[in-house]
């Protein structure tokens, strides 16, 4: 059987560097941290008080008051990039909605919804009283489904959760789906919305995050040798996929082809990499030979590239066993030095910025490095600092999560 073609056709977001695509593309080329004090809960006698919110957030802006009720956070965020990635994707009346499906992630789902209602319940009374939203507003699988029910999409639908990695493994399923013939048109991607009490506390607890509270917009500093933790992140970031003739014939405009997926496992540790980056050089080598690539043909990665201690410097050793030679050469970023970490939906405001390197030519850049780790090879082009202009013809993204899940996608230029 022949493998279809798959390119991405729209694409949306609303994260911490801005509500649309466009505003995203500009923070990321200008290297802005989102990272500032929180506001969504009183922080103030947390061990960490600051994170990547989206800013200036107003759910009324794009959903009235009855329909809100429908919707946790995370919910919100997903329909919000979904619909700017399904405008941008212009489809027309005649597309065929049952052959067009939903792959989404989140890593925790309705998490604030959750902690809400439990607090309800504390509060205590005569009778336990629970919304009749709550369990439809907490499981994660919801924002597949509310977006489906949007543009009345009926062929695949569901959700992926595989903590940091969710968005990828969405991406590479949706990918294989219409490889495959399942569907001809998939909205996937990812969404996250962990910045409350028990996101910001449970994460705190287990010394993952950065306490750079006194100057949070440099907290996340992947591959510094001062870095101590990840910054968390919330939004959400859509792509629609669609088989390439199915594009080509009804006139899209076609950003760059998907051409491959790899996922292993560490098989090592509930929450650290493996040391050696042994899960991660599996993923990528997959992914590569998946798009029946070579090293020698990536111009640029975007590294999964946390801040965190491990994490950084294992990554670091997988692509030097993947690209070896080839490695000095490739353009390396890690745009959660301005994101934050957006836990489930990472990977898919990375791909983003994959796309964004493919089509526009700018490599975003890795700021808030001051002092690189002595252990971080001298030679790696790692973006320092300032966006780059180069051609970019083709681009992989990493994402790894606790659990030992590894997922590696690549995009490249249509030929």
């Amino acid at each position: 059987m022949e493998l279809r073609r798959v390119v991405v056709t729209g694409i949306g977001t609303i994260n911490p560097l801005g509500h649309n695509i466009e505003d995203y593309f500009k923070n990321l080329e200008a290297g802005v941290s989102g990272a500032a004090p929180i506001t969504n809960f009183d922080a103030s006698n947390f061990k960490v008080r600051f994170a990547c919110e989206v800013k200036d957030y107003d759910w009324s802006q794009y959903f009235d008051r009855k329909e809100v009720r429908k919707y946790d956070r995370f919910a919100q965020f997903a329909l919000i990039s979904a619909s700017e990635a399904v405008a941008d994707a212009a489809f027309g009346e005649d597309v065929n909605r049952r052959r067009c499906g939903v792959v989404w992630s989140s890593g925790v789902g309705g998490i604030e919804t959750y902690f809400q209602e439990c607090m309800d319940y504390a509060k205590g009374g005569e009778l336990p009283r629970f919304s009749p939203f709550f369990v439809p507003r907490m499981i994660a699988d919801l924002a597949a489904g509310h977006i489906a029910m949007k543009y009345g999409f009926m062929g695949p639908n569901y959700s992926v959760t595989s903590a940091c990695a969710s968005s990828n493994h969405a991406m590479i399923d949706a990918f294989n789906l219409i490889r495959l013939g399942k569907a001809d048109v998939i909205v996937t991607g990812g969404a996250e919305a962990p910045i409350i009490q028990t996101g910001v506390g449970g994460f705190s607890s287990m010394q993952a995050l950065s306490t750079r509270n006194d100057d949070p917009e440099h907290a996340s500093r992947p591959f510094d040798r001062d870095r101590d933790g990840f910054v968390i992140g919330e939004g959400a970031g859509a792509l629609v996929l669609e088989e390439y003739e199915h594009a080509v014939k009804r006139g899209a405009k076609i950003y760059c082809e998907m051409v491959g997926g790899g996922m292993s496992a560490d098989a090592h540790h509930m929450t650290a990499p493996h040391p050696e980056g042994e899960g991660a050089i599996l993923s990528m080598n997959e992914a590569l030979a998946d798009a029946e690539m070579t090293a020698s043909e990536i111009d640029y990665i975007n590294v999964h590239g946390t801040s965190t201690p491990l994490g950084d410097l294992a990554e670091l050793k997988a692509l030097e066993a993947v690209f070896g030679d080839e490695l000095p050469s490739i353009s390396i970023s890690s745009t959660k030095s301005m994101t934050g970490h957006l836990l489930g939906a990472a990977a898919s405001i990375e791909a983003l910025a994959c796309i964004m390197a493919i089509d526009r030519g700018i490599v975003p850049p890795t700021i808030n490095v001051e002092n690189l780790d002595p252990a971080v090879r001298p030679d790696l082009d790692l973006t320092l600092g300032v966006a780059r202009k180069r051609t970019v013809d083709a681009a992989l993204s990493n994402t790894f999560g606790f659990g030992g899940h590894n997922s590696t996608v690549i995009f490249r230029r249509v030929k």
